[in-house]
């Protein structure tokens, strides 16, 4: 199975302030925990002028704030913002997935997680809803309601639904805890009011008193956090690897990711190739 959704744009991102662009630059410094000084060093310019930038006393130029945002690892959609915010025309324009500029996009993530089978690879956007999903994915939901997988499926509320894998999640406290860790990171890294709700939601499904608590019945020498997880009577692991574009220069290309699931024991591997034949 490969499908690749047109998804809801991101919404959320830091609105531009009356303020101009001086407060967001160090509201990302100080995030950043980065000085003045060391931020000016690595730009290139002097931590006056970062301080008059950052009070308003000093307007940046555009090559300026793209350079202090690449310096802070801002987000690319947040890039925009800054320079929204400076007085500028946004610079990284936001592609629609099933616009045909993207197709070479589309048909290099299909033919990646396609060559993946017969382990899981799935593709999600900023706000973790699934655009593209091979057969090692379909073969992990089955029997999920349909409900969770229309129309547009999110990964995260199919894992913790008390309705999707939850309950099917042998580690489900230690991997509900390392999802809702890493949504954590993301929302303070994007700021996102979509995100932040999708969070709230998940969070706050019921886990089951008697839910396992990761322990193997015969230890297995990990070397990531597995997930551990039922289909058809067996206990399958699985240690998960994300992916991002490098250096991207499109909203919509910056926000997707790629994430592989490795089989973390010879016998996952074993029966995941019996079922490919």
């Amino acid at each position: 199975m490969t499908t690749v959704a047109s998804a809801p744009p991101a919404s959320g991102s830091a609105a531009v302030t009356d303020k101009g662009v001086g407060p967001l630059l160090r509201a990302w410094r100080e995030r950043r925990r980065i000085s003045q000084l060391e931020l000016a060093l690595r730009a290139d310019s002097s931590a006056r002028h970062i301080s008059f930038v950052e009070t308003g006393r000093s307007r940046p130029s555009e090559e300026m704030v793209l350079r202090l945002a690449e310096h802070l690892d801002v987000p690319v959609r947040e890039r925009n913002s800054l320079l929204l915010a400076a007085g500028y025309a946004p610079r990284f324009p936001e592609t629609p997935l099933d616009d045909p500029a993207l197709d070479a996009l589309r048909d290099g993530m299909e033919r990646l997680i396609v060559g993946y089978e017969p382990y899981p690879a799935l593709v999600v956007d900023a706000g973790y809803t699934v655009v593209a999903a091979n057969r090692g994915i379909a073969m992990l939901l089955e029997g999920v309601p349909e409900e969770l997988m229309a129309p547009a499926p999110n990964a995260m509320r199919l894992t913790l639904h008390p309705d999707g894998l939850a309950p099917r999640i042998r580690n489900l406290r230690e991997w509900r805890g390392h999802l809702l860790a890493q949504m954590e990171r993301e929302i303070a890294l994007q700021r996102s009011e979509r995100l932040r709700a999708l969070y709230e939601e998940v969070s706050a499904y019921p886990v089951p008193e008697d839910a396992h608590d990761g322990e193997p019945a015969e230890p297995v020498p990990y070397f990531a956090l597995p997930l551990r997880i039922e289909h058809d009577g067996r206990t399958l692991s699985f240690v998960s690897s994300i992916s991002t574009f490098n250096t991207p220069m499109d909203v919509t290309v910056a926000e997707l990711a790629i994430e592989t699931f490795l089989p973390a024991d010879p016998a996952t591997t074993k029966y995941l190739h019996s079922l490919a034949g």
